[in-house]
């Protein structure tokens, strides 16, 4: 409207003054309609920046290149295969599976690939039917809310808005969630029903993979029952073949330049000495840090208070918002695996896919050194999965310990249960592995493609921009723990965090990369809005940011609703979090009403739970009768379900309504986003 508007009055200004020619005018409509597209293509490149997924093609192939044919049918015809495997990933595990069971499509006579969604043409699902015996299998994740992974999102959009016929489209879907939270696998369910609602034929039934337990037990299993139902299906029988064939093939780098390596960065050659923005998960900003302090007054946990500095950077984000902070392995552990397996860490080196028609031609930047790989790009601290003990089982000298790893990669239940106790119950890495089984040493080339991707870390935001609109803060506690084996595991992000304290100003700041993801979870759109917080431990973290917020409306006169926290901790002296900056809230009056509970300061332990139980009164009055927003943050497993049935008590109680209908009213509040959880386990 004020761009055409504009133009209008030029126009009428040119009949009266000659001295502007139609050409000017011309020119000006073209600057300006350059000027619109760029700024929102920016902006939404900036915005969405995050829900594309992390790929890593290689340096020598041009944008087009890397972008041209996403038509996976055409892949499929023209290298004889009938099998893809679709993943919806958001931290690499989805993918991880759909690459296992692509690769044992071989002893099934299915020669298989690996896709992404997002960069599939997926309306090319209606021509599976022209490849004979073919076969679509979704490994797919839900995270968040119930919500798609950020690569599965359009895919999602399209069979939500779509009517494609897909008879004679042969799938099966094998979901990844996690039972504490209340969408278990919502979005993989959906896609398996909406498959069959298009005409599609399900193969095997869907798979529901539970991280909070075994995932891999789950996956393991249901694969196994998979390849049964597609042999009985096809009509076809396994060919007994097992062989444990290459994803990548071993590159020799020594003569590459050194600007043309690889030395931490996540996509980008150089990306962090030239950094440019937009930021996001494929070109983080390197961050300094600002602010770490110990937020614990006593006793032998540490809880740090950290800000991270984005002046100049032209990041934004919002109060509730999440930060990613990509870490490192600590070189003792590094180096513990050059020291174990005699190899040499500076050795330059590159993995190349061995299928070409693979859009990812490396598992992690390349090339690079193993000390690299090993520090920024490979977990070596996680619980390693079955098919690496099955890999790891060749490079084992000793029989006693081939013997353990054929054990543990097998699905009996005497494997399952040894694999249970001794990876999973004793908390064992694959550097544990290595030093407790000495005669197995893999090659360090094929260890490091048999290990998972390093994945970021993610915070909640404890700051609001309307206060700190130069910096991140975070509110998080140091991993250390012991293991039944008496090693002490430490938390790779948190312990990395530990170590980078501000010095003065003539010397340079530590720094860690870092992005923002964008959250739902948000203070209402109205300041009046009455809200309820429930956050014991670092769940006041996103507090802390709405608080600030609040105060900050406050304080420029507007007016601001009810503000009442529930916060708890072990011990008032101990860990009593942000207490001078909360006391001082309610001292002005933003925060109406601090609800505290101390679990170990009196014999019987009080949590956050007893004080809502007895503040019923108060909670339907703000939810119920005041329409107000209520948030909860912490620990899923327990905290959040003990609260949501809490809530649901309340209404049936406080609101006269039956079990029934006060499900369906908290169901409401969900739908309304007037019920917010940010909640982990």
């Amino acid at each position: 409207m004020e761009n055409s508007e504009g133009v209008k009055i030029e126009s009428t200004v040119v009949t009266e003054e000659p001295l502007i020619s139609a050409l000017d005018i011309a020119l000006f409509v073209v600057i300006i309609t350059v000027a619109y597209f760029w700024y929102f293509k920016r902006d939404k490149q900036s915005s969405s920046s995050e829900k594309k997924p992390y790929t890593i093609q290689p340096s020598s192939l041009s944008s087009i290149e890397q972008t041209s044919n996403s038509s996976f049918i055409k892949k499929l015809k023209s290298t004889g295969r009938s099998l893809v495997v679709f993943y919806g990933s958001q931290t690499g595990t989805a993918e991880e599976f759909a690459g296992r069971i692509a690769k044992e499509g071989a002893r099934y006579k299915m020669k298989g690939m690996v896709a992404d969604p997002e960069e599939c043409d997926m309306a090319d699902l209606v021509e599976m039917k022209e490849i004979q015996k073919s076969l679509a299998i979704f490994c797919i994740a839900t995270y968040g809310e119930g919500d798609p992974t950020d690569n599965a999102m359009d895919f999602y959009e399209w069979l939500q808005n779509g009517d494609a016929d897909l008879e004679g489209l042969n799938y099966a879907v094998f979901g990844l969630g996690n039972k504490t939270y209340e969408h278990y696998n919502e979005i993989a369910i959906y896609i398996d029903q909406r498959l069959e609602e298009l005409g599609a034929t399900r193969v095997h039934e869907i798979g529901l993979g539970d991280d909070d337990a075994n995932i891999e037990d789950d996956f393991v299993s249901w694969k196994e029952k998979l390849w049964e139902s597609v042999c009985s299906h096809y009509g076809i029988e396994e060919t007994g073949e097992e062989s444990n064939i290459r994803q990548y093939k071993l590159v020799d780098c020594s003569e590459v330049l050194p600007e043309r390596i690889f030395s931490g960065e996540i996509s980008r050659l150089k990306s962090y000495e030239n950094q440019r923005f937009p930021f996001d998960v494929k070109n983080p900003y390197l961050s300094k840090i600002a602010v770490n302090r110990e937020l614990h007054k006593s006793g032998d946990r540490s809880c740090m208070h950290i800000e991270f500095d984005i002046d100049g950077s032209k990041m934004r984000y919002d109060t509730g918002d999440h930060v990613a902070v990509y870490p490192k392995n600590s070189s003792e552990l590094v180096d513990k695996i050059g020291e174990l397996l005699n190899a040499d860490l500076d050795a330059v080196f590159s993995l190349l896919n061995t299928d070409e028609e693979s859009s990812k031609k490396h598992p992690f930047p390349c090339p690079c050194t193993y000390r690299t790989a090993l520090t920024y790009y490979l977990d070596i601290t996680s619980n390693p999965r079955t098919h690496i003990m099955k890999e790891l089982i060749e490079y084992a000298s000793d029989p006693k310990d081939q013997e353990k790893l054929k054990l543990m990669a097998s699905s009996t239940p005497e494997g399952k249960k040894e694999f249970h106790e001794w990876i999973l119950r004793d908390n064992r890495n694959i550097v544990h592995i290595l030093e407790d089984l000495p005669s197995v040493k893999p090659d360090l080339d094929h260890l490091c493609e048999l290990l998972p991707r390093l994945q970021c870390r993610y915070y909640s935001i404890s700051s609001s921009p309307k206060v700190y609109p130069k910096s991140i803060h975070i509110t998080a506690v140091l991993v250390n723990y012991t293991t039944p084996t008496n090693r002490v595991n430490k938390g790779v992000a948190t312990n990395l965090l530990a170590q980078l304290i501000p010095t003065n100003d003539e010397l340079p700041q530590p720094t860690i990369p870092i992005y923002i993801r964008r959250s739902q979870f948000r203070l209402p759109p109205k300041s009046q809005t009455p809200i309820i917080m429930v956050g014991p431990g670092t769940g006041l973290a996103p507090f802390r940011g709405f608080i600030q917020e609040r105060d900050y409306a406050r304080k420029e006169g507007r007016e601001i609703g009810e503000m009442v926290l529930y916060f708890g901790c072990r011990k008032k002296d101990e860990d009593f979090i942000y207490e001078n900056e909360l006391q001082e809230y309610v001292a002005n009056g933003t925060l109406t009403k601090l609800h505290l509970a101390f679990s170990r300061d009196q014999p019987e332990k009080k949590y956050v739970t007893h004080l809502l139980e007895q503040n019923a009164d108060e909670l339907w009055n703000i939810i119920g009768e005041k329409s107000g927003h209520l948030y909860v943050c912490g620990d899923a497993r327990s905290m959040a379900k003990d609260v949501h049935s809490i809530i649901v008590k309340v209404v049936m109680e406080k609101g006269q309504m039956t079990n029934s209908q006060a499900l369906n009213y908290v169901k409401k509040m969900e739908q309304q986003k007037r019920y917010s959880a940010d909640v982990w386990s």
